[in-house]
């Protein structure tokens, strides 16, 4: 076996560069949401941008355009809901979401059979096209100027939203802003993974990171290199097992996940028990 063949791909170096692309993306907002608790906000938007994705390729427009739209509505309508009734947010979210994918499911059975399609929902970075690698890589670009710009206030306000709202900053955009960019990173990544393991993606990395360390900017750090490692050694080991790229990606990065959770210095089961002991 020759450890050396993958890289004599043309697609299997795409994939690699797109997969850690990626992979570094929903990592530095997996730090966010994890802080801010919107783990399953990540996983709404994600599963709600199904009927976007159908719809805008029945309408021939960019399916990214159609996403980011589909995505974009089930946040406002989550935030609507909640502020206009008594139900609590995550069942808001569970309520919009499946809504949307049932949606969004009964709109792809409507439609001539298409492995496009089928890929966004599964995933299918090894056959991702040049035009797709490039909105990928522009998703990112954006997502990460944005947060790198915004980081000290995101960061307040994920933390403490009433200390940010006491100092001034204006906490409705800067929560809008947050939704948008985990809709324009769920775009960016529909390719890698697909719509249902990108959640993975998107809180995974955080979450090792938080057993790793209580700073936020190495929890960014430790966030984007263990995401990026995973999605790079997921797509490499998919070449050799003949196995789904995403799924191969989401695995690493929940071994990576299980050694932090074990072996974590301070927060790790170990020292927990060496704790107690």
């Amino acid at each position: 076996m020759n450890l050396l063949e993958p890289f004599r791909y043309s697609f299997m170096t795409d994939a690699l560069f797109v997969g850690a692309l990626v992979g570094a993306v929903c990592a530095v907002l997996s730090c966010f949401l994890v802080l801010k608790g919107w783990s399953l906000m990540g996983d709404a938007i994600s599963h709600a941008v199904l009927p976007g994705v159908v719809g805008a390729y029945m309408l021939g427009l960019p399916i990214a355009v159609g996403a980011f739209v589909a995505g974009l509505f089930c946040a406002v309508s989550i935030g609507w809901i909640k502020a206009n009734s008594r139900i609590k947010e995550d069942t808001v979210m569970g309520i919009v979401f499946t809504g949307l994918f049932a949606l969004g499911l009964v709109m792809f059975t409507k439609v001539e059979t298409d492995a496009h399609l089928n890929h966004i929902l599964f995933g299918n970075i090894l056959g991702i096209e040049r035009a797709e690698m490039i909105q990928s890589v522009i998703a990112a670009i954006v997502t990460l100027t944005i947060v790198l710009v915004m980081r000290k206030d995101l960061l307040l306000f994920c933390f403490d939203p009433a200390h940010a709202r006491a100092i001034g900053l204006n906490t409705g955009m800067l929560n809008y802003l947050l939704l948008s960019l985990l809709a324009g990173t769920i775009v960016a990544s529909l390719q890698a993974v697909g719509i249902i393991l990108v959640v993975a993606m998107l809180v995974t990395p955080g979450c090792i990171a938080h057993l790793l360390t209580d700073r936020f900017d190495r929890m960014l750090l430790i966030a984007v290199c263990s995401s990026v490692l995973a999605s790079v050694a997921g797509v490499y080991a998919s070449f050799f097992l003949n196995g789904s790229t995403g799924a191969c990606i989401v695995l690493a990065q929940g071994f990576l996940f299980a050694l932090a959770f074990v072996f974590a210095p301070k927060h790790g089961l170990l020292a927990a028990r060496k704790a107690v002991g």
